[in-house]
């Protein structure tokens, strides 16, 4: 009895040996989530990561403070995990493998839409989800910064809270360019500058050119290079646009256009170094050609109105601006900043993210 015995074990040791060396690692992966604070038939979604409003990949439903998804990933995919119709995300990796997504969440209200707190989720079962964490450390310390700065020089004189941003997006600038030349040779460097950013501009051209072949070649690699280095549409007509007035009356782009020669789109934002270095140089080629039939309007990308608002009173501009609320710069494409389109009274493009000396020969030839 006793041989019998051991020679079952031994089979069944064998066995389980055999099996296991014959498994495959997944080609599929199952995203659980376990949340409490989603109300039953709130819908979750999956949405990749990108500067542009990417679609969802998947879209399930709460049931008993459950989800799940399940498919399968080519390659590693950076991915924000939302609820629809509503603020707040988790970023996570999603690979090929059973990841479990976990916490409790709470939604206060922003602009009449939930805004729920799903960064505080904690993702489990996916290595490349905490190494993204951690990549992104950088992110919440320099989010910390912005608020200990806003707290500390909110009653500050102008001039005072100037130089603090300034030193602020400096020191943002540096931390930021850091972390990415650390993994300029994978996929991770291009990745972090989309993560990390909202816009690229061409400050970030150089930090593009040190990434390794390997890295150029990723999903993001590739990702960077297209914002960086648009295809041109010079000769094209630019799509019409509706924006909302100070008045909230909508404007159109056909009206912008009524009664001037040519009109210069600039798509800008608050936080733009180069867009706001360049703010003199258009208020000059303004003063020189607005009775020439040229006008500017300028469209900013800033996610805060308060931010803008801010940016408006202290660069003063003479001409018609505007929140983009309604995905203008998505409908141009717009995937850096400063970006500029000068276009004529048809609404056909002549010139393209033509700055400093560039827009001014333009305009001389344009408009002599």
């Amino acid at each position: 009895m006793k041989t019998n015995t051991l020679l079952l074990t031994i089979a069944s040791l064998l066995t389980t040996m055999f099996t296991a060396c014959d498994q495959k690692p997944s080609d599929t992966y199952v995203l659980r989530g376990t949340i409490q604070g989603l109300p039953d038939g709130t819908h979750i979604q999956l949405v990749p990561v990108s500067h542009e409003h990417s679609k969802p990949i998947a879209d399930t439903t709460v049931v008993g403070g459950q989800f799940t998804f399940t498919g399968n990933a080519d390659e590693p995919l950076a991915m924000l995990l939302v609820v629809k119709d509503a603020y707040g995300s988790r970023r996570l990796m999603l690979e090929n493998a059973s990841i479990d997504v976990s916490g409790s969440v709470t939604a206060d209200s922003v602009n009449g839409m939930p805004n729920y707190d799903l960064e505080k989720l904690t993702v489990t079962g996916s290595p490349l989800s905490t190494r993204y964490d951690s990549l992104m450390s950088v992110h919440q310390s320099m989010d910390s910064l912005y608020q200990a700065n806003a707290r500390n020089y909110k009653d500050a004189p102008r001039e005072v809270r100037e130089k603090v941003d300034a030193a602020f997006f400096h020191t943002v600038d540096s931390v930021y360019h850091a972390a990415i030349m650390r993994e300029k040779d994978s996929f991770w460097g291009p990745l972090l500058l989309v993560s990390l950013t909202s816009y690229l501009t061409d400050d970030q051209k150089p930090w593009y050119e040190a990434f390794s072949d390997e890295a150029k070649a990723s999903r993001y690699g590739q990702m960077v290079k297209e914002e960086l280095y648009p295809a041109g549409m010079v000769g094209s007509k630019v799509p019409e646009f509706t924006v909302k007035g100070a008045d909230g009356q909508d404007v159109t782009l056909a009206s912008l256009r009524e009664g001037k020669k040519y009109v210069l789109i600039d798509f800008w934002a608050s936080w733009c170094g180069p867009c706001r270095k360049e703010i003199p140089n258009l208020k000059a080629l303004y003063k020189q050609y607005a009775d020439r039939g040229f006008d500017i309007v300028s469209i900013s990308i800033d996610k805060k109105k308060t931010d803008w608002e801010k940016a408006l009173e202290e660069e003063q501009l003479p001409w018609n601006n505007y929140l983009d609320e309604t995905g203008v710069a998505s409908l141009y494409h717009v995937k850096a900043i400063p970006a500029m389109y000068l276009i004529d009274a048809e609404g056909v493009m002549v010139g393209e993210n033509l700055r400093g000396e560039a827009l001014a020969d333009k305009l001389a030839e344009l408009l002599r």
